[in-house]
């Protein structure tokens, strides 16, 4: 009588991830004046973010490969701004925080990125860093910082003060679109309306975990 034989390992699945169509939807500035909240012509582009052909999320602006299977891209909420004395759902579109989402898996994983401001932060990404301008608030007031965020890092990588917040009448945007260099690591950001300054960016190769393919998802 044979042995029973062992069984075929099981191919790991294979998922889909797509970014669907974009479209322009209407979007207002929260902070925005009585007037400028009546004139609904500003716009963003969002796309459905599609996983295994189901969409799990709404997603805007451009998407930045940190690795050959893992991308990072800002999502889009549908928020309901109807007071409590509305009779109806008043939604309203605005950019929301980041996300990373594994090709392999299909996985998605929320970004806490330090002092990030959806009204304010606009991060530009290289490597696994992001950069940009964060607002953060203590007993003693609030500030406008410049931030390098690095992912798995528990803190900053580059984290400098270069102002109050809020600021009455402030520039839209707050701060310019950050520029990196490769050689040597530097980054460089301008609020809007003032002067450059660059900063030395130190940290490891890469801190950003990728698992195997998981068939829960």
């Amino acid at each position: 009588m044979g042995l029973p034989s062992a069984a075929a390992p099981r191919a790991p699945r294979v998922h889909t991830v797509v970014l669907g169509a974009p479209r322009r939807v209407s979007f207002t500035q929260p902070d925005a004046t009585l007037e400028a909240r009546t004139d609904e012509t500003s716009t963003i582009r969002v796309r459905p973010l599609i996983v295994d052909d189901r969409v799990r999320d709404w997603t805007t602006g451009d998407s930045h490969d940190i690795t050959d299977r893992t991308f990072a891209i800002r999502r889009a909420l549908r928020i309901n701004d109807a007071l409590p004395a509305d009779t109806a759902p008043r939604w309203i579109w605005q950019p929301g925080p980041w996300i990373t989402v594994d090709r392999a898996t299909g996985h998605i994983t929320p970004l806490h990125l330090p002092d990030f401001d959806p009204l304010v932060s606009d991060a530009v990404w290289f490597r696994d860093y992001a950069a940009y301008c964060g607002t953060s608030f203590t007993s003693k007031g609030g500030s406008l910082n410049v931030i390098v965020a690095q992912l798995g890092a528990r803190r900053p990588v580059v984290q400098k003060t270069i102002g109050r917040w809020p600021e009455p009448n402030h520039f839209l945007p707050v701060c310019q679109p950050a520029h990196w260099q490769r050689q040597p690591l530097t980054v460089t950001i301008q609020p809007t309306g003032g002067q450059p300054a660059t900063y030395d960016v130190i940290g490891t190769t890469s801190l950003l975990e990728e698992g195997d393919n998981d068939d829960g998802n």
